[in-house]
């Protein structure tokens, strides 16, 4: 009987060309010697022993997953195994704690249907499984939710990180596929207004500029950023941006004094003549 590899386990990257090749030496030499698990008639874990034993021609014992958890299950299976960076834990945590199963659908455990009303993990709680940030499980979930299975499978291949995949999320899906071989698109600021009349003092633009280039959050995301080039060049545009409103906006200011510093030493000059004229 032929199988299929369940989304569950497809959720993680797939063994790299010389680890399956050492796998399937080993199966060709001594057998499969574990067990692959099925669930709902697929193969939620030892995909990769299946793939070798049957093309090798050599059967694969299997057995059935008990009554657990099958989320669980396969990240027990895979995420502590596998070397993959905080981008591809992030993307398969994502994936496999989003999936849940059709109530009815499912033959093969008791636990499964009960899934579907069962809650959901938090971001929190899922960005502890994985060991990853907070931030990188939301944008995990976002690029599972909006990009194309292009721009998913290139994360979990480790192409592009998720920065970039989740600035990408954001284009039209019939756009995403292409911009994966191109730079990291840079969101245009938001525009700022530029008030005339209460514009900062020093005081208050100097503190506002270090805010920009000191905030401790910044620094984290620059750390936790798969394309750390990208995104900090991201960051650097959207910040000279707002210095050169609120420069703009300081000039103006200063702008205006002068003109009303001129206005009033012309009054007192007009006020002086007309005194003397009086006298």
């Amino acid at each position: 009987m032929k199988f299929t590899q369940h989304p569950l386990s497809a959720a993680f990257p797939a063994m790299v060309a010389d680890d399956f090749q050492a796998l399937k030496d080993s199966i060709e030499n001594i057998g499969v010697q574990n067990p692959i698990t099925l669930f709902e008639g697929m193969v939620i874990d030892g995909w990769h022993r299946y793939t070798a034993a049957t093309e090798l021609g050599m059967d694969c014992p299997t057995v059935e997953l008990g009554d657990v958890d099958p989320r669980d299950f396969a990240w027990g299976q895979n995420g502590p195994r596998r070397h993959m960076t905080s981008a591809q834990l992030a993307s398969a945590t994502a994936a496999v704690y989003a999936w849940y199963p059709v109530v009815g659908a499912n033959q093969h455990t008791k636990s499964a249907p009960a899934l579907s009303a069962a809650p959901q993990k938090t971001t929190a709680e899922m960005a502890a499984i994985a060991g990853v940030s907070e931030r990188s499980i939301r944008q995990a979930k976002a690029v599972q939710t909006n990009a194309a299975p292009e721009v998913i499978a290139a994360v979990k291949s480790g192409e592009i990180g998720l920065p970039k995949a989740a600035a990408i999320a954001k284009l039209p899906k019939e756009e995403q596929a292409a911009a994966i071989a191109k730079p990291i698109p840079v969101a245009k600021p938001d525009p700022i207004e530029v008030v005339m009349d209460d514009g900062p003092d020093e005081a208050e633009m100097a503190a506002l500029v270090k805010a920009q280039f000191a905030d401790a959050e910044l620094i984290q995301q620059m750390l936790e950023a798969d394309d750390a080039l990208a995104y900090v060049t991201n960051e650097l545009a959207k910040a000279r941006a707002q210095l050169e409103a609120m420069t703009a906006s300081r000039n103006g200011y200063q702008n205006q004094c002068a003109e009303l510093i001129k206005m009033v030493k012309s009054k007192d000059r007009q006020i002086a003549k007309l005194k003397q004229v009086q006298a």
